[in-house]
């Protein structure tokens, strides 16, 4: 019977392994992706560890069980053993990061083994169906919706922190008084990632490209001004960043949204996204 050694931290040596990994995947894993294809496995350039498993008996580069340790805990792949493992590894240390996050399967599984150390979470979002889009979007897209320019940055952020503040339910700028998420979303901007259509000096619809790996680009931070909402901007506005992904930049545009969200799991429906596996995520 196969034994899983516990989880040890990954290094160049096991990129080609990793890189296996991550292509199985590429929607799933685009998050993790697209730090590797960046950064390599250096932790001080990937900005967090990545950890594995293997069989104890079985030397063959392949590896049992996948987990990214940094701002958030990704746990990509692995069973019951792995999970396990992953979680000896992050309780010899305080936790450090703000979410669980990833393949559902996984992040419940390793949350359940965690959860009696650092529970209880601040939110459990256990059903969050993960959608791709790899063709021309079904809904218009919205002219209007363009990159946010870097001197728009002053305009664009209230509503980058409105955003978030709704989204996740606590405040970015508190703490550091916006200076790390101000930092974040004008890097985005720098990048090219971040789009807005604008009307009257405000940002009525935003969203960002938050992961770009080789061959995906995440949708983040989808969001229309309460003032505006109705208009149909959230869908023309997203299926406009959808379509700058695909035929742009050649990815495969991809989101994950919350079960419950229904009118946005309908919007994402008609512009042409297609469920394609299963989030979930623990806030702390």
């Amino acid at each position: 019977m196969l034994r899983l050694a516990g989880a040890r931290l990954l290094d160049d040596r096991d990129y080609p392994a990793v890189r296996a990994v991550l292509a199985a995947d590429p929607v799933g894993s685009c998050m993790v992706s697209a730090r590797v294809e960046s950064a390599g496995l250096d932790p001080w350039r990937l900005g967090g560890e990545l950890w594995g498993t293997d069989g104890r008996y079985v030397r063959a580069g392949a590896l049992q069980g996948l987990c990214f340790a940094g701002p958030n805990l990704v746990p990509l792949t692995g069973g019951a053993g792995a999970l396990r493992s992953f979680a000896d590894r992050a309780l010899r240390r305080p936790r450090t990061c703000s979410s669980l996050v990833g393949p559902a399967e996984q992040v419940l599984g390793l949350w359940e083994q965690l959860a009696g150390d650092w529970g209880p979470a601040r939110e459990e979002r256990p059903d969050q169906p993960l959608m791709a889009l790899d063709g021309e979007p079904r809904v218009a897209a919205d002219r209007a919706v363009r990159p946010v320019l870097p001197h728009e940055l002053g305009t664009y952020f209230p509503a980058a922190v409105a955003m978030f503040h709704e989204e996740v339910g606590v405040d970015p700028t508190a703490g550091d008084g916006g200076a790390g998420y101000r930092a974040r979303v004008s890097e985005l901007i720098a990048g090219g990632r971040a789009f807005a259509r604008f009307e009257g000096g405000e940002v009525v619809f935003k969203a960002e490209i938050g992961a770009l790996s080789d061959r995906v680009g995440q949708i983040q931070g989808v969001w229309v001004h309460p003032r505006h909402r109705g208009r149909g901007l959230g869908a023309a506005g997203t299926a406009a960043v959808a379509r700058h992904l695909v035929h742009g930049l050649g990815r495969v545009a991809s989101l994950y949204v919350n079960s419950y969200n229904t009118p946005a799991l309908a919007a994402y429906h008609r512009i042409g996204f297609r469920q394609v596996g299963r989030y979930a995520t623990v806030l702390f």
